[in-house]
């Protein structure tokens, strides 16, 4: 990617449903799709719990939008994300968004965006609805970014031969796995290209190897228990089922 085709990508934040720890490895996520100009943070900052946004907001270049809550219980910020959303895609200025919320009440927003072409990166925890997540382009369980975060920082301190925890990857997984490798039209000894296994399992917003606590699909393959096994030739890297 070029200086000239770098997109432009929005991150909307709603403080009153995410973790300021988690902003750090999100903005790295962004950056794969270009460079994130756009930072807003929505919320009550006259709360207690959304002190420590209000610390990291000139750290981290983010615009504070304060919201009251007008109504016992309730707050705005929904509101104004969205009306901002809509704003930033009639501009025609915005190539992408981040949305970092666990909220199912953005699942019409997302939806709109996409309808427009837009490319939508949800953050949030693993409970949020599913409805939430498959309606994004990609959507992320942003305590497995932070939890990768903190192993690399370990890692860097520990001998170089000492592996990372990572979480059990759970039969569901291994189930789309093999049927996106079957998709990707293995030839008559098994082998298929991991880049198109890949492309294919990443069609499900759902899934990112990122949650699993890796960063690389190939090595959430080789940590699959023997199901698969990789080979490197010819410049490029084949995937096939043994199990």
């Amino acid at each position: 990617m070029t200086g000239n085709d770098l997109k432009n990508i929005a991150l909307l934040i709603d403080a009153d449903n995410a973790s300021h720890q988690g902003i750090d490895p999100v903005l790295t996520v962004l950056a794969e799709l270009g460079q994130v100009n756009i930072r807003r943070a929505y919320g009550n900052f006259g709360k207690p719990a959304l002190a420590k946004w209000k610390d990291i907001s000139h750290r981290m270049g983010l615009q504070p939008v304060h919201q009251f809550d007008y109504t016992k219980g309730k707050n705005a910020t929904d509101i104004a994300m969205t009306i901002d959303a809509i704003d930033l895609l009639n501009a025609g200025k915005v190539d992408g968004f981040g949305i970092m919320s666990s909220d199912s009440d953005f699942t019409p927003l997302v939806t709109r965006l996409r309808q427009d072409g837009m490319i939508v990166y949800g953050f949030g925890n693993d409970k949020a609805p599913v409805a939430f997540q498959t309606a994004c382009t990609r959507y992320i369980d942003v305590s497995a970014l932070i939890a990768a975060e903190q192993q690399d920082e370990v890692a860097a301190t520990e001998p170089a031969d000492r592996p990372a925890g990572k979480a059990p990857i759970d039969e569901e997984v291994i189930a789309m796995l093999g049927k996106a490798w079957k998709a990707a039209k293995p030839d008559a000894q098994g082998w298929a290209r991991l880049s198109e296994v890949g492309k294919i399992a990443n069609n499900r917003s759902s899934f990112d190897v990122r949650n699993y606590g890796f960063r690389r699909f190939s090595d959430l393959i080789a940590a699959s228990g023997g199901r698969f096994e990789i080979d490197r030739r010819d410049d490029a890297v084949y995937v096939r089922r043994l199990r």
